[in-house]
């Protein structure tokens, strides 16, 4: 990654920028120099294609060759004023980042009476306002559907948010602060304390059995004892703890894949998932129409 953001990609971009602008205009100096002599003269440059196609030897146009300098003067100036060499920032101090920042702050000042209504209302009511459902789905199709499917119903290794299934809890409260502070979800590789592959086998089989899903009862009745080192964090009942973030393994319901060798998998290799945080992004506000639009996706 260092490569990326090395001294050398800035030189680079420079010189090549401003060497293509010096070049245009050397080349149009050059040409601007240059004479063909007129063969027969017939202010031809001598040169003939299909028969009779042949190259008149006419100055380039004056608007033409004005345009050409504008254009060269005009690189210059941008690139002086503007970020486009490198790192260098340019003397007006504009970035895109800064434009979107500005802009944002003009339509959260021009939209703060109607948050300040949305913000009075519990999210219980403000599920149920149209208004707010509208902005609501708004802001979850342009920063929350890349993950969770526009229809909210998620795909593997992204929950779905439109059932009761909550890892962290689907109270309003949990919501705002899944959405506020993002979560870190870690179950770390757990093989080499279940014991060997039979053993962790064994083990995947009565997670099965727990949702009362397709599973080997001999090999599950020999993982009941192992699954204890799981428990720390599943429970002893399998049925997950929202304060940590564990899965429920009784209602059938997987994230990451469903079956013998998927559970395999996760024994094996465990597994990191990350959803980041919003508040740097949304407003208070947003982040509380939010709520109440996901609350509602499975209390409607």
């Amino acid at each position: 990654m260092s490569d990326f953001i090395s001294d050398f990609w800035p030189v680079f971009i420079t010189v090549i920028t401003l060497g293509g602008i010096f070049g245009c205009a050397l080349l149009l100096w050059m040409t601007s120099r240059r004479k063909v002599s007129a063969n027969q003269g017939d202010n031809t440059s001598g040169h003939v294609w299909d028969v009779d196609l042949r190259e008149m030897n006419n100055p380039l146009p004056r608007w033409w060759v004005g345009l050409f300098v504008i254009t060269i003067v005009f690189g210059l100036f941008y690139l002086y004023a503007y970020p486009g060499l490198g790192r260098n920032a340019g003397q007006l101090g504009w970035s895109s980042a800064g434009q979107y920042d500005e802009e944002m702050a003009k339509a959260n000042k021009a939209l703060e009476p109607l948050y300040a209504k949305f913000e009075a209302m519990k999210v219980e009511d403000l599920a149920k306002d149209p208004q707010a459902h509208a902005i609501g789905e708004r802001l979850f199709m342009n920063n929350c559907a890349q993950c969770h499917g526009s229809d909210a119903r998620g795909s593997r290794g992204f929950p779905n948010l439109t059932d009761h299934d909550w890892l962290h809890g689907g109270t309003p409260d949990k919501i705002q602060e899944t959405i506020t502070l993002g979560r870190i979800g870690i179950m770390p590789p757990m093989a080499a304390a279940v014991g060997n592959d039979e053993d962790v086998k064994n083990v995947a089989n009565y997670v099965l059995s727990l949702s009362g899903s397709p599973h080997d009862e001999a090999r599950a009745a020999l993982g009941k004892d192992k699954f204890a080192v799981c428990a720390a964090c599943h429970g002893a009942d399998g049925k997950g703890n929202i304060d940590i973030g564990s899965a429920n393994l009784t209602d059938n319901i997987w994230l990451h894949g469903s079956g013998e060798s998927a559970i395999i998998k996760r024994i094996n290799e465990g597994k990191v998932n990350q959803m980041p945080s919003w508040q740097s992004k949304f407003t208070p506000a947003q982040i509380h129409v939010l709520t109440a639009y996901v609350w509602g996706l499975s209390n409607n």
